[in-house]
């Protein structure tokens, strides 16, 4: 190996942004982190909704208002909405006769036939 190519390892504090921090080795003196697992939802068991400028609310006011209406009252698709179908494509032109078709039928050719 290589002498002096390997990074000096140091204690290093870490620090997280909800307050908690602990002590490992890094290469670095101290590191921040935006969640650790004193915070994070998935070690806590606590589930957080952010809300990005009433995103939530709007979501939840919906749902609140398609659970009040009946299923019967639901708007129907109109014909005017409807997309016009799509016309047919043309066959592709067949290409068989210009190739054997069949192992045999390759194996039957002259050699010297070919072109």
């Amino acid at each position: 190996m290589k002498p002096n190519i390997h990074p000096k390892y140091q204690e290093a504090v870490v620090t997280c942004a909800c307050g908690n921090s602990w002590t490992t080795r890094s290469t670095k003196a101290q590191l921040r982190t935006d969640v650790c697992s004193a915070c994070h939802p998935f070690f806590t068991g606590e589930q957080r909704i952010v809300d990005t400028a009433g995103q939530v609310e709007r979501f939840m006011r919906r749902m609140q208002r398609s659970q009040e209406r009946p299923a019967a009252a639901a708007p129907q698709p109109t014909q005017a909405a409807a997309k016009p179908a799509k016309p047919a494509k043309a066959p592709k032109p067949a290409r068989e006769a210009a190739r054997p078709a069949t192992l045999e039928a390759l194996l039957e050719t002259p050699a010297g036939s070919e072109s």
